[in-house]
């Protein structure tokens, strides 16, 4: 029996991908197809789970990929098919997002549907930039319109109405009718001197705002240079954007980051930058997995007990030890008479997840100062186990090399592969200087990452990396490099800090 399909209509925000909603991400790491357009933030896209078949309408004031019908018509198509179906819009699907539109078809076919509503750029682009749209001192109604209208019509609006209720007012998708808009409002008896404000990309790293008046903000948009998608607010609240400012006072305000660590450790690095106010682009250019042969582990693992010191060098190198462990049918009371050596802060915090303190860790994180250690410390005759990925590096056992005496097993327990997305241009974000900054935490991310984007001019980017050996990675393709003074996601946020 065939099975059944459904649509869901989600809200992805105005741009920040803290600001997507937690029943969104859920459903949206739920979606076998994601049908999703231009307004949708960079942030948000690239959380869409690989898994998902993607299908870009493109819409964008003035500019779609997809005609309307169309778009209501692959909704329907995908659904019939059996398949989860998130069409992803920027901002609310209902306000100016024509939602209903897209339901009219799927009711008419009775397709089950559910609508997830999305922060709008109305509410929250204002408040990024330190506009309240109701104040108790300016005003008791805030008014929504869309700015947009077909060229050569007049507007379908009672702007006298709106210059009487005193209310603040919105204007979505008017940025190319500015001046008409003004206008309109001017004839309509509004007071010349009343604040009025364009605001750009709020919420992401692009956010501008010009505040002015009615009678001035189209000249002084002429002189400063705006840029879409934005916003026109229009009322007494414009008058606290620099009193009530907080988002361009956050350290890395301004700034958008590219971090490049596999999926699974992505969130806790890219939740700090957030903190400080980075827009964070997730590319997770690498992905590990258990390797597929695994009977050289696997005889590791039957003879555990029999090994002095495990030493690990990533974190992920314990997750996927630890499930080897568990497949194998044992636990961590097998590691009772086992001494742990850990790289760094990473490898020592995943241990801490299965309730291991290392017993070792050197002072510089990096391979040959933990092969260093080991070999100053481990007693004679001692057998060590270094589970780890198949392309390691050799600096840890050129080290312990030193000490014939050791008995070594490096054995891979995981590979590295590299992967593509095609959802984001980050070569041309790159090349227009949209991307402040990429973090690498490792040199197979930077191997990753180049693989990811193959047709980049990589002097465009700014690399701030992990420690020595991923910095020369990233030279080796001429980016410009800084190193983190420890081998941490903290220190690694501080350096972005620092550079900002």
């Amino acid at each position: 029996m065939k099975k059944q399909g459904k649509v869901w209509l989600v809200g992805a925000g105005p741009g920040d991908a803290g600001l997507l909603t937690v029943k969104g991400k859920k459903i949206l790491e739920q979606a076998e197809v994601v049908v999703y357009d231009s307004l949708v933030g960079d942030s948000v896209l690239s959380m869409i789970p690989r898994t998902a078949r993607l299908i870009n309408v493109g819409k964008r004031a003035g500019n779609h990929l997809m005609k309307q019908e169309g778009i209501n018509q692959v909704l329907l198509e995908e659904a019939q098919n059996g398949y989860r179906v998130v069409r992803l819009k920027g901002g609310d699907p209902f306000l100016f997002g024509r939602g209903g539109e897209e339901l009219e078809l799927l009711a008419e076919h009775q397709i089950p549907f559910e609508v997830v509503p999305g922060v709008t750029s109305s509410i929250a682009v204002p408040a990024y930039n330190g506009i309240p749209v109701t104040h108790r001192d300016f005003c008791s109604s805030v008014h929504i319109i869309t700015g947009h209208k077909k060229a050569g019509q007049e507007y379908n609006i009672d702007f006298e109405a709106l210059v009487r209720t005193g209310g603040t007012l919105v204007f979505l998708m008017g940025v190319t009718a500015l001046q008409d808009i003004c206008s309109h409002l001017l004839a309509a008896g509004m007071n010349p001197d009343t604040p009025a404000a364009i605001l750009q990309q709020g919420t992401t790293a692009g956010q501008k705002k010009i505040v002015a008046t009615v009678a001035t903000l189209k000249q002084e948009v002429d002189r400063q240079g705006i840029e879409t998608p934005a916003i026109i607010v229009v009322g007494g609240v414009c008058s606290t954007a620099e009193k009530f400012t907080w988002y361009e006072k956050l350290p890395l305000s301004g700034c958008k980051v590219l971090v490049t660590r596999p999926k699974e450790l992505i969130s806790s690095m890219a939740e700090k930058l957030r903190e400080q106010g980075a827009e964070v682009l997730e590319l997770p250019a690498i992905a590990v997995a258990p390797v597929k042969e695994k009977e050289q582990i696997q005889a590791c693992l039957n003879h555990i007990e029999t090994y002095q010191w495990i030493a690990f060098t990533s974190p992920s190198g314990v997750r996927i030890f630890f499930e080897l462990l568990l497949e194998e049918g044992k636990d961590i009371r097998s590691l009772g008479g086992v001494k742990i050596a850990a790289i760094g802060k990473g490898t020592q915090k995943a241990l801490k997840q299965w309730g291991i303190y290392p017993d070792l860790m050197p002072e510089v994180f990096d391979g040959a100062s933990l092969g260093r250690k080991m070999a100053e410390t481990c007693e004679e005759n001692a057998s060590i186990l270094i589970p780890r990925a198949a392309i390691g590096n050799r600096e840890i056992i050129e080290e312990l090399s030193q000490r014939p005496d050791l008995h070594i097993d490096d054995v891979a327990t995981y590979d590295t592969t590299y992967e593509k997305q095609e959802l984001i241009n980050v070569a041309a974000e790159f090349e227009q200087g949209k991307i402040t900054y990429a973090v690498f935490t490792s040199a197979s991310t930077v191997r990753g990452f180049v693989q990811a984007v193959p047709d980049l001019d990589y002097t465009c980017v700014n690399a701030l990396c992990i420690g020595k050996q991923t910095e020369a990675e990233a030279k080796k393709y001429g980016m410009k490099t800084w190193v983190s003074q420890e081998a941490s996601i903290d220190s690694l946020v501080e350096l972005v800090i620092q550079l900002a």
